[in-house]
């Protein structure tokens, strides 16, 4: 988390500390680092600009729409999975082009909504929606570019909800079947099918993962070009890996130094989709103690942040490190649970929800905490308030981006009128 430090014993963001933060707008409370976000998106743009690969990061993974109009002024295009992301990409200021349209389950308005506002390419991920696709396409009169998500029997060491490269998952065309189905329809006159789509699931850190898949679609390029079919497009999917626990996640251009070899010479236009590797260690969650509470069994850390904020633990038994926003002189090493100081209890912090998988950690070694106190979670601009709800009937979170020294609240804390608003029909 580059821009994120402790300073004299307490967690600052860019040139802003938290403690004053939580004091102006309140917890629970996402803090996000502006400079962070160029860093993490410009790393990736120079370790592939060999290629002119264009960036077009994934709005699922944090689609606030202030985080991405950021991102547009840098250069970055968007991959889009519904018609509400695509929304928040327009509305983000992204050149059409700039936007690529993936997901399986694409509706008719959807497929519409793509080609009216004639966005950059739609990937195609099964024949059902490749033939609805030329019958919306013909009847607008409006010739997109596509390509076909192929599945390329990778499975990339993901956790199997985010597994999304083999067979056993909903996503892509089997290898097998897509040369006959890119064959049937490269010719058809109400779309240009001019390319391959892939991706193999996230975290990804094996970048062998990469090669292998990689070179699997490129493979399947050479056998249609043979054929004398026209691809010059190659959209390799996102699923970089961040920094949960320290250092476990490759650098870019780690991933680029695997990946350039494959595809110099090839004549393809390249896509990239990252999301986590930008997102993720550009904000965090700032929640504050309630109670302390000892069964005798264990001992439980109440914060007022809970899974409506972060269901990523209870999800996908995901890992983030938690640690006092006034640290003292426990400074973290690194971000591993266990922390060279005395006087650690273990706990678990969890949440006000009423479910006992509503936890942001577990079993984790801790300074002494009382009521009132202020915990930082770490590696939360990832999949984090992007999956927040309001279970319980609990106001989501508010949402603030520090940049070039200024505080910008860029989600308000939601109020209990909230909660109901979209239920007052009719004046009742």
């Amino acid at each position: 988390m580059d821009l994120f430090a402790y300073h004299d014993g307490h967690l600052w963001c860019e040139a802003v500390p938290l403690r004053d933060l939580a004091a102006r707008h309140g917890t629970p409370l996402y803090v996000y680092s502006g400079g962070t976000l160029r860093l993490h998106y410009q790393r990736i743009a120079d370790a592939f600009a060999e290629v002119g690969a264009r960036i077009c990061y994934s709005v699922k993974c944090c689609p606030n729409v202030h985080i991405l109009r950021l991102l547009a002024e840098q250069g970055s295009g968007f991959d889009v999975v519904s018609g509400g992301e695509l929304y928040r990409a327009r509305l983000a200021g992204a050149p059409p082009e700039r936007i690529v349209f993936a997901g399986v389950g694409k509706t008719e308005r959807e497929m519409e909504e793509a080609l009216s506002g004639g966005i950059g390419l739609i990937n195609v991920e099964s024949e059902a929606e490749l033939a609805q696709l030329v019958r919306v396409a013909a009847g607008r009169g409006v010739v997109p570019d596509v390509a076909l998500r192929i599945t390329p029997e990778v499975a990339a060491g993901a956790h199997v909800y985010t597994t999304t490269g083999t067979k056993e998952t909903k996503f892509g065309i089997p290898l097998e079947q897509a040369a006959d189905l890119f064959r049937r329809y490269a010719g058809s006159p109400a779309i240009r099918l001019r390319g391959l789509h892939l991706h193999i699931g996230s975290p990804v850190r094996d970048t062998q993962a990469y090669v292998v898949s990689i070179g699997r679609a490129l493979e399947l390029i050479d056998v249609l070009r043979r054929d004398g079919l026209r691809v010059d497009t190659l959209d390799i999917g996102g699923g970089f890996a961040a920094h949960y626990e320290g250092a476990e996640a490759p650098a870019a251009r780690d991933y680029a130094a695997a990946i350039l070899p494959l595809l110099r010479g090839r004549g393809l236009r390249v896509v990239l989709e990252p999301g986590r590797a930008i997102a993720a260690n550009a904000a965090l969650l700032v929640a504050r103690v309630l109670y302390v509470k000892d069964t005798g069994r264990r001992r439980f850390i109440i914060v007022d942040a809970s899974m409506n904020e972060l269901i990523r633990p209870a999800l996908y038994s995901a890992y983030h490190f938690v640690w006092p926003v006034d640290a003292g002189q426990r400074i973290p090493a690194n971000w591993l649970p266990n922390q060279p100081f005395d006087g650690l209890v273990k706990a678990d912090v969890v949440g006000p929800v009423c479910e006992s998988a509503d936890f942001l950690a577990k079993d984790r070694p801790l300074p002494p905490l009382q009521s009132g106190d202020l915990l930082a979670v770490f590696t939360c601009g990832a999949y984090a308030m992007a999956m927040a709800s309001q279970y319980n009937s609990r106001p989501r979170a508010a949402e603030v981006l520090v940049d070039q020294g200024a505080v910008r609240l860029i989600r308000r804390r939601e109020t209990y009128a909230d909660l109901v608003a979209a239920e007052q029909i009719d004046g009742a």
